[in-house]
């Protein structure tokens, strides 16, 4: 047996008594308990409890008894009574324990009961003299011994790296960062609520994929011994849900993982959670219409409102969202005019300090202006409309404006959130955007999107005209859970090695 980390000398002394009030416990205390322990799974929660006897008086002893199982948060001894505080998955509720009202075992076991052990007490509801409302105990069941105290007395985990390292100490100390979980529940139900209510149907895509497509970026890659052939842990959903429409499923959509080998940051990790949709015989302006949708619904469902605060300042989502060109937007952000025929651009660029590869085409140089210079100070939701061809592939190109695509990027609060197309379904228009991204690699850009042939061949039978759009929801989480990095949304995020 190992005990785990290394342990100072305390540590190791509570963990050398907790394994021995365990033992002292024997077998036989855990298996007498367990008829409690079977019924704790059907148990009373605290919140339904507090719900109906919550405006009960002071000194009250009802009839009615209630089981209750959770973790003890707390315990004060005075003698004759103990009072414990359990913890359940809806909140806290004191248990009181009168060693003389309590049988021999539940006595025995009461005497072994540390901070942090599981466990479960039946018995009837009623206040103390002070108006707490509690289960006065009858019996008592030890379900789980804990063997290591948890962090500082239940006051919580208080660095931020702990925190996401060991999330479930987070969880078990910090009821209001429950509420982040419960909120990604949230976003997920409206978002279902909404597609379904339009005819879209939910379906899945391989995550394993023989090419990374369906965006511009650097993948993890693997190999698959029985085929002998390596394969890509997927960097988008866009490119299966656009053969599902070639096939006929007009409407269709995936939450799904994906995952990118980047850099780590307050807004990236290399694993995050995707809303695609797309929708045969609709535009950027439909998916526009229905990305603004999902976002108010989600706000509506976990923040209540469509106006807020996050960090600090108000952002509110109502109304009808603001839509700009890009090249508009740059352009203000200069001073000047700026097109994609400028032959300046990379002094233009290099002036405003940014490092311009030569690799970069007028496009790129436009985006990297754009995302500088701009995108952090849009706080209000901002469709920034109308992409250069070259850094878009997958979009098809702007009915009116050569050069450009029909991509619309929503961003709030200084963070992407949702890119949404007209989708390209021209195969030819398709290869020639691929051998676009192929001349850029050739250059030396190294994040570039590959040739795709199979998904040609699928185009080649014939994809309907359609709409999609990509919805980061770690990122709308960030915002309605009020958070400021997207590694305190993610439950478990990856993280940099921690120091020995």
């Amino acid at each position: 047996m190992t005990e785990g980390p290394e342990l100072g000398a305390r540590e190791r002394e509570v963990l050398r008594a907790r394994r021995e009030s365990r033992e002292r416990l024997g077998e036989r205390a855990f298996a007498l308990n367990l008829e409690l322990a079977i019924g704790a799974r059907e148990a009373t929660t605290s919140a339904e409890i507090r719900e109906r006897h919550g405006a009960l008086e002071p000194d009250r002893l009802l009839e009615e008894r209630s089981t209750l199982a959770g973790r003890v948060v707390r315990r004060r001894d005075l003698g004759g009574l103990v009072f414990l505080v359990l913890r359940d998955r809806a909140g806290d509720l004191q248990v009181v324990c009168n060693r003389l009202d309590l049988a021999e075992e539940a006595l025995r076991l009461l005497e072994e009961i540390d901070l942090g052990d599981i466990v479960a007490a039946s018995g009837r509801v009623g206040t103390t003299r002070r108006g707490e409302l509690s289960i006065f105990a009858e019996r008592l069941a030890m379900l789980t011994k804990s063997l290591r105290p948890l962090p500082e007395k239940w006051h919580g985990l208080r660095d931020p790296d702990l925190q996401q390292r060991q999330r479930y100490l987070h969880l078990a100390t910090d009821l209001d960062y429950r509420r982040v979980v419960h909120a990604r529940a949230g976003i997920l139900r409206a978002f279902r609520r909404v597609l379904d209510e339009r005819g879209f149907v939910e379906v899945e895509t391989p995550v394993l994929q023989p090419t990374a497509g369906g965006a511009i970026a650097r993948p993890f890659v693997t190999h698959h011994r029985a085929l002998g052939v390596d394969l890509y842990l997927r960097i988008a959903l866009e490119l299966y849900l656009k053969r599902l429409l070639v096939g006929g499923l007009e409407r269709v959509y995936e939450i799904g993982r994906n995952f990118r080998n980047e850099g780590i940051d307050r807004d990236h990790n290399p694993e995050f959670t995707m809303l695609e949709l797309y929708q045969a015989y609709g535009d950027y302006h439909t998916m526009m219409e229905i990305g603004q949708a999902l976002i108010q619904a989600a706000a509506l469902e976990v923040r209540g409102s469509l106006s807020f605060p996050y960090q600090g300042r108000e952002l509110d989502l109502g109304g009808e969202w603001r839509r700009v060109p890009m090249l508009e937007l740059v352009s203000e952000a200069v001073g000047e005019e700026v097109t994609l025929e400028r032959a300046d651009l990379p002094e233009l660029a290099r002036h405003r300090g940014l490092d311009v590869h030569p690799s970069w085409g007028p496009g790129k140089i436009v985006l990297e202006l754009f995302e500088k210079l701009v995108e952090e100070h849009l706080w209000e939701p901002t469709w920034v409309l109308d992409l250069p061809r070259e850094v878009s592939p997958l979009a098809r190109p702007h009915r009116s404006t050569p050069g450009l695509v029909e991509h619309a990027d929503l961003v709030i609060c200084g963070m992407e959130i949702i890119p949404a197309y007209s989708e390209l379904s021209d195969p030819d228009e398709q290869r020639r955007s691929f051998e676009i991204q192929a001349e850029a690699r050739a250059k030396g850009e190294e994040e570039t999107h590959p040739m795709d042939e199979d998904f040609l061949l699928a185009l080649e039978h014939g994809m309907p005209p359609a709409g999609g759009l990509g919805l980061g929801v770690d990122r709308l989480l960030k915002i309605l859970a009020d958070r400021p990095s997207i590694r305190d949304v993610i439950l478990f995020p990856h993280l940099r090695p921690a120091d020995p």
